[in-house]
């Protein structure tokens, strides 16, 4: 198999997912973690690193991907503080270095990270799902929005939706208002031109995550949201290191956005360092819901998203994304044991058919 298959995974306090299962999936190759109780902005500790990587080799699996290492809002917002946050990025990177990481995936979102309206819809057949409803979102205000993701969470901490983050949100908004997108732009391009020299040195390459939903939040910019915006920062800092997280979820939101032909298009250019593999099924125009991986469940091909993924020649790493809630598991939404393991299933299936198919020509 030319990728990498990965399967998320939020450390041993706060995953309900033990890793002895996760080594039971079939062609399981590694976990994507991070150190989530670290304070976005401070150095990871190396001894804290080593920690988890004993712990998830111990249990038979591969520890070289991070899902996230968090930018400090001052990065983002261009503060004058925001060198001493790369400086204790760029030391984060070195740290990972040496335990072996080769990939880190991040984001640039302004104040919130990936967003819904519901986090538990049930759809005819009984499982939960998250689903994005633009016209609801218009009805609500930012903090009413924090306290219905807060609400739905299943009493477990959300990536992005940290609390100690979301108090200052007031403060928050009150500072990106005069942020515009080619602001944002450029204090990303300030960012890779700084840490991108280290990830060089150290041999571990950016990825950054896509805006989820892509477009614009209550007036907040966001940037990673389509081909020609990905290809600014891409082409400003112009290494192999700088590159993407392809999640076909987040990007192909936007009925505009054809992800098969993305993935060919910065495949070709060797900028694909991760991939997030997910459906979602379209409700209206900016309205969707999260599905099974089975291409008929929602609205992607996932055939041809994986031919894509094929035809580039792909040996970085995959995950299966968001899952649905299935067989009366409790847990974070989205990320339970079940659905997962079957999108991994999926998705194996697809590349085993599409390699065998290529080799009969």
């Amino acid at each position: 198999m030319g990728f990498k298959m990965t399967f998320r995974w939020f450390g041993p306090k706060d995953d309900n997912i033990p890793l002895e299962y996760i080594r039971q999936i079939p062609g399981i190759y590694g976990v994507v973690t991070a150190l989530f109780d670290i304070p976005v902005g401070e150095v990871w500790p190396e001894d804290r690193i080593f920690e988890l990587k004993r712990m998830v080799e111990d249990a038979g699996l591969k520890f070289e991907v991070i899902e996230s290492v968090n930018v400090h809002e001052d990065i983002k917002l261009g503060l004058s503080t925001r060198d001493r946050y790369i400086e204790n990025y760029k030391q984060t990177i070195r740290n990972l270095a040496k335990a072996g990481i080769k990939v880190i995936c991040y984001n640039f979102m302004p104040v919130f990270d990936w967003l819904r309206t519901d986090l538990a819809k049930k759809l005819p057949d009984g499982s939960e799902v998250m689903e994005y409803n633009h016209e609801m979102l218009k009805n609500l205000t930012p903090d009413e929005l924090v306290k219905s993701m807060e609400k739905g969470s299943q009493g477990f901490s959300l990536p992005g939706w940290e609390s100690y983050r979301l108090k200052q949100l007031q403060s928050l908004f009150e500072m990106y208002k005069d942020v515009d997108e080619n602001n944002l732009l450029q204090n990303l391009i300030y960012f890779l031109e700084n840490i991108i020299p280290v990830c060089e040195e150290c041999d571990v390459k950016m990825a950054i995550h896509p805006d989820d939903p892509p477009w614009s939040l209550f007036g907040l910019p966001r940037v990673v949201t389509n081909k020609e915006n990905i290809e600014k920062f891409l082409k400003a800092v112009d290494s192999p290191y700088n590159g993407l997280t392809l999640c076909t979820g987040s990007l192909g939101a936007n009925k505009e956005n054809n992800i098969p032909e993305l993935i060919r298009y910065f495949g070709k250019m060797g900028r694909i360092h991760f991939m997030h593999v997910r459906n979602i099924k379209f409700t209206g125009e900016r309205s969707f819901y999260e599905t099974s991986h089975l291409s008929t469940d929602g609205s992607f091909d996932m055939f041809e998203i994986m031919k894509a993924i094929y035809e580039i020649g792909f040996d970085g790493y995959l995950r299966p994304d968001h899952g649905r809630m299935i067989w009366g598991e409790k847990g974070r939404p989205g990320y339970g044991l079940y659905d997962r393991a079957l999108g991994i299933a999926y998705l194996n299936g697809l590349w085993e058919a599409i390699d065998k198919m290529s080799k009969m020509k």
